[in-house]
C-alpha cells in the first residue's frame, strides 16, 4: 500500500471541503462542500491515472468534461432562475481545484497545498476586499501602480553588473534598495491610512516612523504654531517616529546582511529601548491631555520622483563613500556619515551595509557610522522643529532629542568590541 498516495487523497480531501464550505455560504445553486471535494478527488485520480498509464492526454480530457460540466450547470442555472447571477468565481474556483488535486500528484505537495489554503481564504475575504478596494483614492491606486511600476517594472530589466568609479554603481542593487525603502513607506501608509486615523497618538508616531519621520517632524511642528497647547503631544509623535526610524534602519540592515546584524543590534537595540523610555515619558505627561489632533494624511509615498532621487542620493553616497575610504581611510567615513545622515538615513544604511556585506567596512565600525548618521538625522530634525515650532516644542524636543544623541554618543565611544550576540 502506498501511504504516499492516501496522504495526498486526505490533503485534496481537507482542501476541497475547505474552499467548498466557503462556497456553500456564499453560492449554493452552483457548488459547496460535496462538489469541490469530488472535483479535488477528481484532480487526484486524474494524476493517479496520467502517472500510471504514463498517458499526458488523460489529464486535460477529464479537465475538458470538467469545464463542459460548468457550462451545463450555468445554462441550467440562466433557464430555471429568472434573475440568475451568473458570475465566474465559482467556476474558475473549481477549475483551480482539479488542477491543484492532478498537482498534488504530479508537483509539488507543498505548493498545491499552499495555493488551495490561499485560494480559500481569497475567497472568504472576498467582501472585505470590495470594501478596501471601494476606498481606494486616486492617489491610493497611483502609490499601489507606481510602486508595482518600480518593482516588477523597472527592476527586472535593469543590468546586475558593476560601472563606473571605485566599481561600486550597481543599477539593479541601487533599484532594489529604492525597492524596499519605497515599499516600507507604501505598507506604512497604507496601514495608516485603514487603521491609523481611529487608534490613537501613539500610532501617529509608529505611523509616522514608517512612512517618513521627518515629514512627521514638519507636520506637527507646523501644528504647534496653530495650537501652542499639543506641543507636549506633538514632541511625543515626532520623537515616537524618530524611535521607530531607528528600528526602521535595523529592519533594512537585517534585509542586507543578516549574517552579520547580531554583531550590530546591540548597541543599536540599547539606543532604541533609551529613545522608547523617553517616549514613555512624554506619553506620561500628555495621558491627562485629552487631544483629538491627529498625523496630517501623508502624500502619495511612492511618487516616481521622490523614487529616482532617492536611488541618485544612494548612488552618489555609494561613491562619496568608496571615494572616501581608499582616499582618507575608514576614519573618514564619520564624516560622510554626519552630513548624509542629515538628508537621509536610509540612504547611508544600506550604502554601509552593502560595504560590510562586501567585507569592505568592519561591522564595528560600520554600526558606529550607522548610528552616528541617525543621530546626525535627529539633529537635523531637532533643528527643523525649533525653525518651524513653538518654543514650548522646542523645549521637549530639546529634552528627548538632547538626552538621545548625547546617549548615542556615548555608546559609540564606550561600547566594547566583544559585546555582541
Amino acid at each position: 500500500m502506498n501511504y504516499e498516495d492516501l496522504i495526498t487523497l486526505g490533503i485534496a480531501f481537507g482542501l476541497g471541503m475547505l474552499v467548498g464550505l466557503q462556497r456553500q455560504t456564499s453560492d449554493k445553486e452552483m457548488a459547496g462542500v460535496r462538489t469541490f471535494t469530488l472535483i479535488a478527488v477528481l484532480g487526484v485520480v486524474s494524476g493517479f491515472l496520467t502517472r500510471e498509464f504514463d498517458n499526458p492526454f488523460i489529464l486535460p480530457v477529464l479537465g475538458l468534461c470538467l469545464t463542459a460540466l460548468l457550462i451545463v450547470a450555468n445554462i441550467i442555472k440562466l433557464k430555471k432562475f429568472t434573475e440568475a447571477d451568473v458570475g465566474q468565481t465559482t467556476e474558475v474556483a473549481a477549475l483551480l481545484m482539479f488542477a491543484i488535486g492532478a498537482y498534488l500528484v504530479l508537483g509539488s505537495q507543498i505548493i498545491g497545498a499552499v495555493v488551495g489554503g490561499t485560494m480559500a481564504i481569497l475567497l472568504y475575504v472576498k467582501e472585505h476586499l470590495h470594501d478596501f478596494i471601494e476606498k481606494l483614492k486616486e492617489k491610493d491606486l497611483a502609490a499601489i501602480m507606481t510602486f508595482a511600476g518600480i518593482s516588477l517594472v523597472i527592476l527586472p530589466i535593469l543590468p546586475d553588473k558593476t560601472f563606473g568609479p571605485f566599481d561600486v554603481l550597481n543599477p539593479r542593487n541601487i533599484w532594489m534598495m529604492v525597492t524596499l525603502i519605497v515599499g516600507i513607506s507604501v505598507i506604512g501608509y497604507f496601514i495608516y491610512k485603514f487603521v491609523g486615523k481611529n487608534v490613537g497618538i501613539i500610532s501617529n508616531g509608529i505611523l509616522g516612523g514608517l512612512i517618513s519621520s521627518t515629514a512627521t517632524t514638519v507636520s506637527y511642528a507646523r501644528k504647534t504654531t496653530n495650537s501652542k497647547n499639543i506641543s507636549k503631544l506633538a514632541a511625543f509623535v515626532i520623537t515616537a517616529a524618530s524611535t521607530i526610524a531607528l528600528a526602521r534602519v535595523l529592519v533594512e540592515v537585517g534585509v542586507i546582511i543578516p549574517e552579520k546584524l547580531p554583531q550590530i543590534i546591540l548597541p543599536i537595540l540599547l539606543e532604541f529601548i533609551i529613545m522608547t523610555i523617553l517616549c514613555v515619558g512624554l506619553f506620561y505627561l500628555i495621558n491627562k491631555e485629552k487631544n483629538d489632533d491627529k498625523m496630517p494624511e501623508p502624500e502619495n509615498p511612492a511618487q516616481f520622483k521622490s523614487a529616482l532621487i532617492f536611488g541618485l542620493l544612494y548612488g552618489l553616497i555609494l561613491l562619496a563613500v568608496a571615494f572616501t575610504k581608499e582616499e582618507f581611510g575608514n576614519n573618514a567615513l564619520y564624516i560622510v556619515a554626519i552630513i548624509s545622515g542629515l538628508t537621509d538615513v536610509d540612504a547611508i544604511t544600506l550604502s554601509l551595509s552593502q560595504l560590510m556585506k562586501g567585507g569592505g567596512l568592519e561591522t564595528a565600525t560600520g554600526w558606529r557610522l550607522i548610528l552616528l548618521a541617525s543621530l546626525s538625522n535627529l539633529l537635523f530634525k531637532g533643528i527643523m522643529a525649533a525653525i518651524l515650532g513653538t518654543r514650548q516644542l522646542l523645549k521637549w524636543i530639546s529634552l528627548s532629542f538632547g538626552i538621545s544623541i548625547a546617549t548615542g554618543l556615548l555608546i559609540i565611544w564606550l561600547w566594547p568590541e566583544g559585546w555582541h550576540f
